[in-house]
């Protein structure tokens, strides 16, 4: 049931090995929910406990450890042969006396890798110290080094067909947040308007469904624009406020983000000249983008373009993205700012998000797209301008 060819699979795992060998790594245990998906096809709700992907440098296929009930989850979801399948018991789970990485360390000694260097995704959501500690302690004549970025690097450059499930993720945004601004009135409450946007994205099209995304509707309204990352309470919406919508379509766990944002009734200037700079800025920005270029080119034009209006931001304004789970869509590569020296490539995926968030207020306009061999194809169809509602006037 994988939803990938078993070719593409197996150049993905081709790829890692790579890099692998290159850092001198014999065994790479993968943690990143999202990375055990790129590789084999695993897809559960099962990160909330311990398991893991052991790749060996000499091996054809990877080892899936999970616990004993979410096994049936990797028979029916992945490529592997039933023998790279190995659950440990329950009696493993949130418990005080042993630890999952306990029987990881066995299955190491077991297949001769107790003394081997050992790559560790070490700044993953799911890796704990715990884990780290209990590596240490079961395999002391291991070497462990950090390896947190190094399949999510493989991921940087999607296939075809990866492409062709963010355009879908796309479809299913550009209807989530036409919904949402459809629903957001005065005397309307936040939840009812995130209810309908959920509705949207799991509903998906006529042609095909959605998945859930990895991360909830964020929408800030009011004073709390002015900071990104707020999701929604049951208070109603008054009129004379902004409101920012941030979501992403989501199918086979591809992402497409999308932000936009609002006004209800006549817009403050201060927020509709905000929200002019932000798609100036923008567009520009979009417009620079194409192959042979670096992230923090493209960080520069959007800084120089915004700075004649007499704007800075010091935040990112975007970074690679496509396939997660919970809590990010980003795939913790490469980020739009100075520093970052990564080439853009074909088939680079991105989530541009220029967001400009002052003390009280803010403007949120974002597109996710992928760069092409001359420069970039937007995912999502959707205008890119300020939303206003029950206006008296023409915006």
């Amino acid at each position: 049931m994988a939803v990938f060819e078993l070719s593409e699979y197996r150049t993905r795992l081709r790829k890692t090995k790579e890099k692998m060998a290159a850092k001198e790594i014999d065994v790479l245990l993968v943690t990143d929910p999202a990375n055990l998906n790129y590789l084999t096809g695993y897809d559960g709700w099962s990160f909330y406990v311990h398991q893991c992907l052991i790749v060996l440098l000499d091996e054809e296929e990877p080892f899936w450890i999970g616990r004993g009930q979410d096994a049936n989850g990797a028979r029916v979801t992945t490529w592997l042969n039933e023998n790279h399948i190995i659950p440990y018991p329950d009696y493993y789970v949130q418990s005080t006396e042993r630890h999952p990485m306990d029987f990881v360390c066995d299955i190491l000694k077991e297949i001769g890798q107790s003394n081997a260097t050992i790559g560790l995704e070490m700044d993953t959501y799911y890796f704990t110290a715990k884990c780290y500690t209990q590596l240490k302690v079961g395999l002391p004549l291991a070497s462990f080094v950090d390896a947190t970025s190094l399949v999510n690097y493989v991921r940087i450059i999607k296939s075809d067909k990866e492409i062709e499930y963010m355009k879908k993720a796309a479809r299913i945004v550009e209807n989530a947040m036409q919904t949402g601004i459809d629903a957001i009135e005065e005397g309307v409450r936040e939840c009812d308007v995130v209810a309908k946007i959920m509705h949207a994205q799991i509903s998906g099209t006529v042609e095909f469904g959605g998945d859930y995304p990895a991360i909830m509707p964020l929408l800030p309204s009011g004073e709390k624009t002015s900071t990104p990352h707020l999701t929604w309470t049951d208070e109603k919406y008054k009129s004379g406020i902004p409101v920012i919508l941030e979501l992403a379509g989501c199918y086979n766990r591809y992402h497409s983000p999308l932000s936009r944002t609002v006004f209800i009734g006549e817009p403050d200037p201060k927020v509709k000249y905000l929200a002019d700079v932000v798609i100036e800025g923008l567009n520009a920005t979009l417009e620079s983008i194409k192959p042979g270029v670096t992230c923090e080119e493209v960080e520069e034009v959007w800084r120089k373009t915004i700075a004649k209006s007499g704007f800075e931001k010091e935040s990112r304004i975007g970074y690679s993205m496509g396939l997660n789970y919970p809590p990010d869509w980003g795939e913790h590569t490469a980020s739009l700012r100075p520093g970052d020296k990564t080439i853009l490539e074909p088939n680079m995926t991105f989530h541009c998000i220029p967001g400009i968030w002052l003390d009280e207020y803010g403007v949120e306009l974002s597109e996710s797209f992928r760069v092409t061999e001359s420069g970039i194809e937007v995912f999502a169809d959707f205008p890119r301008k300020l939303f206003v509602k029950n206006a008296t006037k023409v915006y």
